[in-house]
């Protein structure tokens, strides 16, 4: 019917008397004119609404670790069992000696006993040992006498020696507990070193930051006790106090790279802490008012990937300091958060070119710099029907970043609309929306013109570009390069 129809229309020529032809086609005194139908890319574009802010928001906090005075008190540990350790080892000495003393006279015991209990003596000395021999006006005879002296002498110096020497081995254990003692105390005084905090107990904050700040590389985060934390540049959140004898690391690679781009070393390089490195700190710390240690206890030096911006402060002046967050920060660069509709997720891809809509109405161009993989459920966005919540679909987060930063403006915040292209078609078919027209059995055709003649050919529809006010066409009797009627623009 649809084609009985065209075929009435064009072989009875309803535009032959009513048209005229020359800078446009009039019919029924509505003006028209005539466009070309071309064969080019086309695009659909999805409006959302979108918050203009800075990308990157996290925090700068104050670590936990190990308080000047705890790192102070391990110390004294330390040299208090060196103290023990040195004394153990003076008594061990001492001992051992007085030792090599007894033995000395034990063996000189028994040397001059050899000599005065040989041969008869010998024997007059082992009756002795059981009753004493009697010369014949009952006194001992002068062999015997020193024979049993000699044994004596000896019975002597053997027990002392063997008191000596239960000294001696009690002095060993001392000395071995001594030993473990002050490991023990060096491995805490380690371990409390490589957690060394700026602050201690009854710390305070003495100087900080106001919102809307830009702190960059050297400069001053806040204070505590009026020592500066420092920003850093680098992604690696230190866990442990710089000092010598550490463990190489990633840490320690962006701490040289600082100290090296602010002029506090010479080409510092590497992963290492060395003698260059605690150099390079000793100038950093004297340039800030510090105490030139060559070491930085956790909280003195903070790093971020760039400048950052500060968004709010959480303790005040005077506050006493404790772990936890400080300051909360952005970069300074610039981006627009998207919570766009997660079934079109698979239309955006990060590099995509959107279009910025500020709030003065300009526009902006930006690119998708994230596309999350996540899709979250918003709240419950009003009353549906019969009075019940009316659930949002789930959306995923889109980032976009402006590609003129300055063209944004300055404010902080700001709510923008983001052009989002969700489809394209590469060589389409295409005219303008309004050289559609609808058809009574449904449908839509275009009048094509043809020299003087006019008629309508049914088209299917494709994809639409609200942004040109395209439409793409297809049919059998489309082609490009004809020409089709449009209502004329005033």
């Amino acid at each position: 019917m649809l084609v009985a129809a065209i075929v009435v229309l064009i072989a009875t020529g309803p535009f032959g008397g009513s048209t005229k032809f020359g800078g446009g086609v009039g019919d029924n005194a509505t003006a028209t004119s005539l466009v070309t139908v071309e064969r080019r890319s086309l695009s659909s574009q999805t409006q959302v609404s979108g918050t203009l802010g800075f990308a990157g928001s996290s925090s700068i906090r104050v670590p936990s670790g190990t308080a000047p005075s705890a790192v102070q008190q391990a110390d004294q540990q330390v040299t208090s069992a060196e103290t023990m350790l040195a004394s153990a080892k003076a008594t061990l000495a001492s001992d051992t000696q007085a030792l090599s003393g007894q033995q000395a006279t034990l063996a000189a015991a028994h040397a001059k006993e050899e000599i005065d209990c040989a041969g008869a003596g010998a024997a007059e000395a082992a009756s002795a040992n059981s009753s004493p021999a009697s010369s014949e006006n009952g006194s001992p005879s002068g062999g015997a006498s020193s024979c049993a002296s000699d044994v004596q002498a000896i019975a002597s110096a053997q027990q002392s020696t063997t008191s000596a020497a239960a000294k001696v081995s009690a002095d060993h254990s001392q000395v071995s507990s001594a030993e473990k003692q002050l490991a023990s105390a060096q491995s805490n005084l380690s371990t409390a070193r490589s957690s060394a905090t700026l602050y201690g107990q009854g710390s305070t904050f003495t100087a900080l930051p106001s919102v809307g700040q830009v702190i960059r590389r050297g400069q001053s985060l806040y204070q505590i006790n009026g020592q500066p934390a420092v920003l850093l540049y680098g992604s690696v959140f230190p866990t442990r106090a710089f000092i010598a004898g550490m463990s190489a690391g990633p840490d320690i690679a962006e701490l040289n790279a600082n100290l090296d781009a602010l002029g506090y070393g010479q080409e510092l390089t590497g992963d290492t802490f060395s003698a260059a490195t605690a150099a390079a700190i000793r100038a950093f710390q004297s340039a800030h008012g510090l105490s030139a240690t060559g070491e930085l206890p956790l909280g003195l030096v903070a790093f971020e990937p760039g400048p950052v911006r500060v968004t709010s402060v959480t303790p005040t002046v005077g506050q006493t300091v404790m772990p936890g967050p400080v300051l909360g920060i952005t970069s300074t660069a610039r981006q627009v958060k998207v919570a766009l509709n997660a079934a079109q997720q698979a239309s955006v891809k990060v590099g995509d070119a959107v279009t910025i809509t500020l709030p003065d109405n300009q526009t902006t161009p930006g690119r998708i710099s994230f596309v999350s993989s996540v899709a979250t459920s918003p709240s419950s966005s009003g009353s549906g029907r019969g009075g019940g919540e009316e659930e949002s679909s789930p959306t995923i987060e889109v980032d976009v970043t402006p590609t003129d930063p300055a063209a944004t403006g300055h404010l902080d915040q700001a709510p923008v609309n983001v052009s989002i292209t969700t489809e394209s078609v590469q060589g389409a078919l295409a005219v303008p929306i309004d050289a559609l027209l609808a058809l009574a059995g449904g449908g839509y055709a275009l009048e094509v013109a043809e020299g003087r003649v006019h008629r309508l050919e049914a088209v299917s529809l494709g994809l639409f570009d609200d942004a040109d006010g395209l439409v793409q066409v297809s049919g059998r009797g489309v082609s490009a390069g004809q020409r089709v009627v449009v209502p004329a623009t005033s």
